[in-house]
């Protein structure tokens, strides 16, 4: 008997710890938290619960590291400004489905104040530090609180504005490391200008980072890239811009936090003193500190005054300044020559600029749309600029205001910065830098010497490359070099710049081009998945001998994108064009093409909106780019779903440029007898006339926003819905004013609704008959950025008349439901 009831007790026992086991990671109306309960995490990485900071009696509920710690590490707090003055407090949830703080009278302290809430909600702690409150019927996310950060950046958490969920997301610090409760500074995103982080005081900036260049903050040079810090910026044109940031090292713990005095740190995890290490921090020295020096005033921490005014200008108040008082900064000693004469400058005696090296740049940088050659130019010409740079990853920056923030660097990395100086100015600094004229008359010929012979390698070196690349496209194509556009751009083109690859290189990679390593088959010929002996993964697209198609686009590629270079274009490594073969090497995209997500897949379920809406600005970013930004302006003319591929994040990639075109400088559009493209995709000026420009390309932009809203290809209405084309559908749906029907219930969300509703507008305007009609794509980033909030009522589109419909305008000529690339169609 005495075993039997031991048994027995020890069943019970057993039954308790898994019951609260297997519940320990949830919180229901029927399983609170009290205040002397804990709930852990599934993986048990957090744990959230009651306690009190530092020396403070309050009790508070709060997430913090389950970690073997002499204090706990906090990283969120519910109830911050509204403590709890007992060890009576529950957290439940209450009736109307929110997430609450009760006291010991029942009060509500605390509410996840959702509107929208369910009756049979449930609150979960997450393994990323994430609380959630969502439907325990389907399992749809209410609340979370990574969307109300406190003090504490974990990672996956984004930091920001984010116009896509219409949410804004700041650090804000404790007041004390006692006082949880709404501090001084906060931390964030300003979207304003260039994206660039900052730490408040109050209202006033207290610390930046400078603007990022798609991998660092160019303020901290000796930040890594985020290919190893995890840290990452999505920013656009519309006021989004966020931070995110990933773990790179998974066997370490880290986050960042901004405490009590304003001070931005990343804390990693030391397991063997059991306590956190500050990796990283800012502010790091007074020359952080925002403004410190003034308008035009310079600041280096190695100095002794640490400020100094920018060479050009004096300080504005020389008694303040020499007691150590820079707020008033420095004004310029000589008026600008175009200020002082706006109408009749001498082109001798105009302004110029001073180099300054290693410098972090002032705050209100204003993107210009300049390639490197023109962006001093384009400043010259706007008496307003005061001073430019052009960074690599961002492009031209002007300052169009007094230069406030600056900041000099010891170390490389940081940018230059050219100050506007009047002519005068320069003149005079040039003088003095000739003290003796005898060492400068000496010198003349020596120097005009050295650079005749400088002059003579260059120039061979030029009919060098001419020669080689001239070699290369005659051994690679002979015909083609004779006949096509390639042989007018040959001077475009760096060849020797291009890495050629071996065919028993790439064959060892893609393990001797077996059917294994086959990723597809397209115009050009199979593409193969190829890995190097370094660990560098690969795609291999190798010619078809039969394919004349291929050799085409092969030439193409080579010649149009070797030297292109931007995150939502695919990379061209190199080529090999040995043993009669012509392959093209590209950075292997691990995700596939967008149309293995939208149309039919097994793996749709991976591209809510949100994904889909980044895709559909990334691919609208790289199409800006061939067509105004990069070095050749270049219309892809084969713009469609399978084209664009997606990386291991899902960003977009353009892909496939054997079709593409190269634009002169002032040209607008072009006309050819060889029609090349998809089906349903080619604008009708270019299928029907052998037009093309922007807008042929802004057309396809159009079918394929339709695409990724529907879920449909433009094809497949073919034998259906009474209609030709997706956007006959869209058209009919657009005036009935049922628009809604045409979004993919797959990824339908009420809550954006009004954004997908917005991109289906979008749409119609880019595939409306006449170019004219059609915004240009910089346009089209802004209508779907929200910088242009009041939209165009969109004509009816091309193509839209189905075999019921006897709409003017209609067409069957584009009956065709083949979406494969055709090489040469004659138009009428």
């Amino acid at each position: 008997m005495s075993l039997s009831l031991f048994c027995h007790l020890l069943l019970c026992c057993f039954y308790e710890v898994f019951s609260s086991a297997s519940a320990s990671d949830t919180i229901s109306s029927s399983a609170p938290v009290r205040d002397s309960e804990t709930v852990f995490s599934r993986g048990r990485r957090f744990k959230l619960g009651f306690f009190s900071p530092g020396n403070s009696a309050n009790r508070y509920v709060g997430i913090m590291f389950n970690l073997p710690s002499p204090t706990p590490t906090v990283v969120w707090v519910a109830n911050r400004d509204k403590p709890l003055h007992d060890s009576n407090g529950i957290l439940t949830i209450s009736e109307d489905g929110n997430l609450v703080i009760l006291n010991g009278q029942k009060q509500i302290v605390w509410s996840s104040s959702v509107s929208n809430s369910i009756r049979n909600s449930t609150a979960g702690l997450l393994d990323t530090g994430n609380l959630v409150l969502k439907d325990s019927s389907n399992g749809r996310v209410l609340w979370e609180s990574f969307q109300y950060p406190t003090d504490s950046l974990l990672p996956l958490m984004k930091m920001g504005i984010n116009k896509f969920t219409n949410t804004t997301t700041f650090l804000k610090s404790w007041r004390s490391p006692d006082d949880p409760s709404i501090g001084s500074f906060s931390a964030g995103i300003q979207p304003q200008y260039l994206p660039q982080a900052f730490i408040w005081n109050n209202s006033s900036p207290y610390w930046r980072s400078g603007p990022w260049n798609k991998q660092i903050y160019i303020g901290l040079p000796e930040m890594k890239s985020f290919y190893d810090s995890g840290v990452d910026l999505v920013a656009d044109n519309a006021g989004t811009a966020y931070q995110i940031y990933t773990n790179p090292d998974q066997s370490s713990i880290l986050y960042y936090s901004l405490n009590s005095t304003g001070s931005y740190q990343e804390k990693v995890w030391d397991p063997n003193k059991k306590d956190w290490m500050v990796a990283w921090a800012n502010p790091r020295s007074e020359c952080d500190f925002y403004a410190k020096c003034g308008q035009f005033g310079s600041c280096n921490p190695k100095n002794s005054p640490k400020c100094s005014c920018i060479r050009g200008f004096k300080p504005k108040n020389e008694g303040e300044w020499g007691k150590g008082d820079w707020n008033g900064g420095c004004i310029r000693n000589t008026a600008l020559d175009c200020e002082r004469n706006k109408t009749d400058v001498d082109k001798g005696k105009q302004d110029g600029f001073l180099k300054l090296q290693t410098m972090g740049v002032p705050d209100f940088a204003i993107w210009v749309s300049s390639t490197k050659e023109n962006c001093e130019n384009d400043c010259l010409k706007n008496c307003s600029c005061m001073a430019y740079s052009y960074y690599t990853g961002i492009g031209c920056m002007h300052w169009n205001r007094s230069l406030i923030d600056i900041q000099e660097f010891s170390t490389d990395g940081a940018a230059d910065l050219f100050i506007r100086l009047a002519y005068s100015e320069l003149d005079a600094n040039h003088k003095k830098r000739i003290p003796v004229v005898a060492i400068t008359v000496s010198t003349v010929s020596v120097t005009v010497t050295l650079c005749g012979y400088l002059f003579w390698i260059l120039f061979t070196k030029h009919r060098g490359r001419k020669r080689k690349n001239e070699a290369f496209l005659r051994e690679a194509s002979p015909n083609y070099y004779k006949e096509s556009m390639i042989k007018d751009d040959i001077n475009k083109v760096k060849i020797e710049d291009m890495t050629l690859y071996s065919f028993d290189m790439l064959a060892n990679a893609t393990n001797k081009f077996h059917w294994a390593s086959k990723l597809g088959q397209g115009g050009f010929g199979p593409v193969y998945r190829g890995k190097f002996q370094d660990g560098q993964e690969i795609a291999v697209k190798r010619l078809s001998q039969s394919s004349s198609q291929g050799l085409e686009e092969f030439m193409n590629e080579v010649v149009l994108i070797s030297g292109l270079q931007h995150r939502n274009l695919v990379r061209l490594l190199g080529c090999c064009i040995e043993r009669g073969e012509k392959m093209l090497v590209y950075d292997f995209v691990p995700n596939r093409s967008l149309d293995a997500y939208i149309f039919g897949s097994h793996q749709e379920k991976f591209l809510d909106w949100s994904k889909r809406a980044i895709i559909i600005e990334g691919t609208g970013r790289g199409l800006l780019y061939l067509h105004r930004d990069s070095r050749l302006r270049i219309i892809h003319r084969d713009l469609k779903a399978s084209n664009i591929l997606l990386d291991e994040h899902l960003n977009p990639q353009i892909s496939d440029f054997g079709m593409a075109r190269i634009f002169g400088g002032n040209q607008d559009q072009a006309n050819t007898i060889r029609v090349v493209g998809t089906y349903g995709y080619m604008s009708p000026e270019y299928a029907m006339h052998g037009r093309f420009s922007e807008k042929s390309d802004v057309y396809s932009f159009g079918v394929l926003i339709l695409e990724i809203v529907s879920g449909r290809k433009n094809s497949s209405f073919y034998n259906d819905e009474d209609e030709l084309t997706l956007f006959a559908y869209a058209w009919k749906l657009w005036k009935e004013n049922n628009i809604v029907k045409l979004i993919d219930s797959k990824v339908f969300d009420p809550r954006f609704e009004k954004e997908v509703v917005r991109c289906v507008h979008i749409g119609l305007l880019c595939v409306q008959e006449y170019a004219e009609d059609r915004p240009n794509v910089s346009t089209v980033l802004s209508m779907l950025t929200s910088d242009i909030a009041d939209l165009p009522t969109p004509k009816q589109p091309a193509f839209t008349g189905g075999r019921g419909s006897s709409e003017q305008g209609s067409s069957n000529s584009q009956g065709s439901v083949n979406t494969d690339s055709i090489t040469v169609v004659e138009p009428r």
